[in-house]
């Protein structure tokens, strides 16, 4: 297994231009995805953004038959789901889970199609469901930088809104907040954070990179602000470390990284101030403050 001090060196080493390269693609989009999926979790719209997650399938797919941008065929695909699935949602025409449910497969079958129509489609496949970021180009690396600033601001700017609409959609709505808008907003943003995010963990464990920092956060804090703090620090550190682990053994990047976020998450739950452990140290304090006292 390769130490962390060999690791940095390899990051500095000019002759692997590719591996700085991949962990700041992670990196950022580990970011984006935390500040994301604090207001996906929430919303309590897990589902959403595995449909999305599939929508932007069809999309990658064509850009990559037609040799255009995967990130705006992605977004593209991803963005008109978001859309369609906020607009019947405002509309109350059908639930939203099963239009989620139905679209999801749809989208991912017609991204299968298209795939198979390329030459060599079964690597192209794993690419897409797995994740591939070795190739990711100093292009790529700008475009994402980008593209997180200007998710990072929109979420700034829709803050207020995004929160009051998670605590209670009819009273923001009875206090003239645009509550379908918001809607469309934040899955158009849920839409681009899973663009820039599959090329780094794929297409089917992109949902762990959204919701997992998140609900770690979550753990940790009931404060929206400090979730939004906590959340994209804790997405950048596993993804790095989901990195370091992929280059020192030799495993898939995004598994390792998905796994890497799910291992914090379980440990802030063990031993975390509010995690099974923590909780049962805080109760025991005051137990031992009067042992102290009465032994005194």
């Amino acid at each position: 297994m390769v130490s962390l001090l060999d690791f940095f060196a390899d990051i500095t080493n000019p002759s692997l231009p590719f591996l700085p390269r991949a962990i700041m693609v992670a990196m950022l989009a580990a970011v984006v995805c935390g500040i994301v999926g604090v207001h996906v979790v929430l919303r309590g719209m897990a589902f959403i953004g595995d449909c999305v997650s599939h929508a932007v399938f069809p999309g990658i797919a064509l850009a990559f038959l037609f040799g255009g941008s995967l990130l705006l065929g992605g977004a593209i695909a991803g963005i008109a789901v978001a859309v369609l699935v906020a607009m019947f949602a405002a509309k109350q025409q059908i639930k939203e889970d099963s239009l989620i449910g139905m679209l999801m497969a749809a989208a991912f079958a017609v991204g299968v199609v298209i795939v198979s129509r390329v030459n060599g489609y079964t690597a192209q496949l794993s690419t897409f469901l797995f994740g591939s970021i070795t190739g990711v180009s100093t292009v790529d690396v700008l475009v994402v930088a980008a593209t997180a600033v200007a998710v990072i601001v929109v979420c700034v700017v829709m803050h207020h809104w995004f929160v009051v609409v998670a605590v209670d959609r009819e009273s923001a709505r009875s206090l003239g907040v645009p509550v379908a808008f918001v809607d469309v907003v934040l899955y158009v943003v849920v839409a681009i954070a899973v663009v820039v995010s599959v090329q780094t963990v794929g297409n089917i464990l992109v949902l762990a990179l959204l919701i997992t920092p998140a609900a770690t956060a979550r753990l940790v804090s009931n404060s929206v602000a400090a979730m939004l703090v906590i959340a994209p620090v804790i997405g950048a550190v596993g993804s790095f470390f989901g990195v370091y682990f992929a280059w020192s053994i030799d495993v898939p990047t995004g598994a390792a990284i998905v796994l890497s976020l799910t291992a914090v998450f379980f440990l802030v739950w063990l031993v975390g101030p509010r995690g099974l452990i923590g909780r049962r140290l805080v109760r025991f304090q005051p137990w031992r403050r009067r042992q102290q006292s009465a032994a005194a």
